[in-house]
């Protein structure tokens, strides 16, 4: 990314929206793509554990990569942002090839990962936590309007403020890890497993935040995700992802059965 783009990151979420809005696209309507892995191959040693992947996420999407343990997930978002190098194909994140990108570099540029396990600091206070996701930015005033942004997608945050991030149940946590990742001012928002842990009404909670997120700023969002439950009434997209490879990718519209869906993850169907 340019040095001119990484000097103007203090764009708020309104200013944001905006900005969407004035490139012909709306919040629903979904808009030109943002990230696009072609051909990509990963692994560890011997071990081929990402074989040939294509993947695309538009602007303003929400887009979810489904598959049971050892399917490559979390391995995809490593390389994705920066914590491993692929062995082949090439990765763009807004028509740039960033294959080999530096994770810092990457999070300056917008690409965000909110790491499986959540990653708080149990000790400091929901607001330490926060501040830390604002500690590079120079813009304070718009991290101001950003943090008050936050607080109102995520209401209990702002009720737990000055409390011990630790107390918060494992859900709250969950909003925490993601709001932190809001105010670093990301483009694309990647989030590994989170419902991983959780009790029902728990997910419920992150699953509706993450919606909220979604519909009120245009975020793009990039959820990887053990479960298949819930996920086609908040994604726009669906990928499959089994034994490495990519077996189903498909909009939500074009899923009239949940079970085609059931068949991909579980490997009946090729």
């Amino acid at each position: 990314m340019s040095q001119e783009k990484n000097e103007d990151c203090g764009q708020s979420a309104i200013t944001m929206i905006s900005k969407y809005r004035s490139a012909g696209l709306t919040m629903n309507g979904r808009g030109t793509s943002m990230l696009k892995i072609s051909g990509l191959r990963a692994g560890y040693g011997r071990l081929n554990a990402l074989r040939d992947i294509d993947l695309e996420v538009g602007k303003s999407e929400i887009v979810f990569v489904v598959g049971p343990n050892g399917a490559g997930k979390s391995t995809l978002l490593k390389v994705v942002s920066g914590l491993m190098k692929p062995w082949a194909g090439q990765i763009e994140f807004e028509n740039e090839v960033i294959n080999g990108h530096p994770p810092e570099r990457l999070c300056r540029e917008g690409l965000v990962l909110v790491p499986e396990g959540r990653s708080i600091f149990a000790t400091l206070s929901v607001e330490e936590n926060l501040a830390l996701g604002g500690m590079g930015r120079k813009d304070k005033s718009v991290l101001q309007g950003d943090l008050e942004h936050v607080l109102d997608t995520f209401p209990i945050l702002r009720s737990r403020y000055k409390g011990v991030a630790g107390h918060l149940s494992g859900g709250e946590q969950q909003q925490l890890a993601i709001a932190r990742a809001i105010l670093q001012q990301p483009a694309l928002i990647m989030i590994d497993e989170p419902s991983l842990g959780l009790a029902p009404l728990m997910i419920d909670e992150v699953y509706a935040s993450l919606k909220a997120l979604n519909e009120k700023t245009g975020m793009t969002l990039l959820v990887v995700e053990q479960s298949t439950a819930r996920i086609l009434n908040l994604a726009d997209r669906v990928n499959v992802l089994r034994n490495g490879e990519i077996v189903l990718s498909r909009k939500t519209s074009e899923i009239s059965d949940r079970k085609i869906l059931e068949e991909a993850y579980f490997g009946y169907v090729e």
